[in-house]
């Protein structure tokens, strides 16, 4: 285990977490930071409750979006003026993707893999159907994005860590070798913000979106963010054109006018209380390192890849073992893997299921300990040896896996 400045034993203790719950989710939901309920609290009864109306300018709430953007660029290294938290991820897709195409009008593919996120390609399949214009979605394997980069490709989009099995892109690679194929780079980074350093500036990046519920802990439908590289900003062209991104919103103006730069990726009106949530959130990254953040991942990673692998041969493991190319999660290829992964919830190790077979397990290390790891192991194979997921009721498929 490798020294870190950041002391993960405070960290923890920042979050409202249940008793007896090692909570390995936060890939999918990250857990309630405290304070966030008190900020949101406020913003109702001492804002929206005595201000009214006037709290679009008396606390700020017009430039909520930039100013949280601002604080997420920071976790993804991106400059000032290049990110704005807004709608959803999804929506934030569409935007950018109609922005990159209308760059490239000369070609007709965006290339995508076969691990990315089903959203973002639902996302370019409407997106293609309402441009009506000989567009194409082509997906390949992941390891194969690289080879179907020609100059066919408009744009090349997607996820950095893939959702089921954690395999991480190499970011910086992978846009370089869509600029030199003439395309743009779209990246999403649902699964890697706040899970280790971004460098989007860094990596020349075209375009980005992401969600603020993960490891961001933003809460439950916590507001998306977008970044646009700022070579971009003085030509590219949303293809949703709201009122919050016209140049001048209050002129009231019948025909659009985009605003300049990152702000014309504002559609509607700022949900104002979730805005409130993300920023409380935000604040636990003012004092912690994201390198070691990332350490303290590869750390969690190994450890449980290892308990795992020596208690539950059964087992086979579907993340890549090499922590390079890996994110801040270990996945699991189980016969029975609904069922087993009910089984661990009701035992308290909350994980998830992604079809057909993945039990999917996130380490979010500002409050999953070593100690968590192992416990959890120990469950996962008590739960294996005994067949304690061998009972009808875990087998009944909920809404949400």
């Amino acid at each position: 285990m490798r020294p870190t400045k950041t002391d993960f034993t405070a960290t923890k203790t920042r979050f409202n977490l249940p008793e007896n719950v090692i909570y390995l989710d936060g890939n999918s939901l990250g857990a309630l930071p405290k304070g966030v309920a008190e900020r949101v609290q406020r913003v109702v009864n001492d804002q929206w409750g005595t201000s009214l109306i006037r709290g679009w300018n008396d606390h700020g709430w017009i430039h909520t979006p930039s100013t949280i953007g601002d604080r997420i660029g920071q976790l993804i290294g991106a400059a000032p003026g290049t990110v704005l938290c807004t709608d959803n991820t999804s929506i934030n897709v569409f935007k950018v993707l109609g922005a990159a195409l209308k760059l490239r009008p000369d070609r007709k593919v965006i290339l995508s893999d076969t691990g990315n996120f089903p959203t973002d390609l639902y996302m370019a399949q409407g997106l293609n159907q309402l441009l009506d214009a000989g567009h194409e979605l082509k997906l390949v394997a992941p390891e194969e994005v690289e080879a179907a980069l020609d100059d066919t490709i408009a744009v090349m989009m997607v996820t950095e860590v893939d959702y089921r099995t954690g395999r991480r892109h190499d970011m910086k690679h992978l846009t370089k070798a869509a600029h030199d194929a003439g395309a743009l780079a779209i990246w999403d980074l649902a699964h890697s913000a706040g899970a280790f350093p971004v460098k989007l500036d860094a990596c020349d990046a075209d375009f980005a979106i992401g969600c603020g519920y993960k490891y961001l802990n933003g809460g439950p439908g916590a507001p998306a963010f977008v970044y646009a590289n700022k070579k971009h900003h003085e030509t590219m062209r949303t293809p949703l054109a709201g009122w919050w991104g016209h140049a001048a919103p209050f002129d009231f103006d019948l025909n659009y006018r985009p605003a300049s730069g990152i702000d014309q990726m504002r559609v509607g009106t700022a949900p104002i209380l979730a805005m409130a949530a993300m920023d409380a959130a935000l604040d636990l990254w003012d004092d912690v390192d994201l390198e070691d953040i990332r350490t303290r991942s590869v750390d969690l990673c190994e450890l449980f890849i290892a308990e795992v692998e020596a208690r539950c041969p059964e087992l086979e493991l579907a993340s890549p073992r090499d922590a390079n190319v890996r994110g801040s999660q270990v996945s699991f290829r189980s016969q029975n893997g609904y069922a087993v992964m009910q089984a661990l919830i009701a035992a308290g190790v909350i994980g998830d299921f992604r079809a057909p077979d993945i039990i999917r397990f996130g380490f979010t290390p500002l409050y999953i300990s070593l100690e968590d790891v192992v416990r959890a192991a120990e469950i996962l194979e008590d739960t294996l040896k005994f067949r304690k997921w061998d009972k009808p009721e875990y087998s009944v498929r909920a809404a949400v896996t």
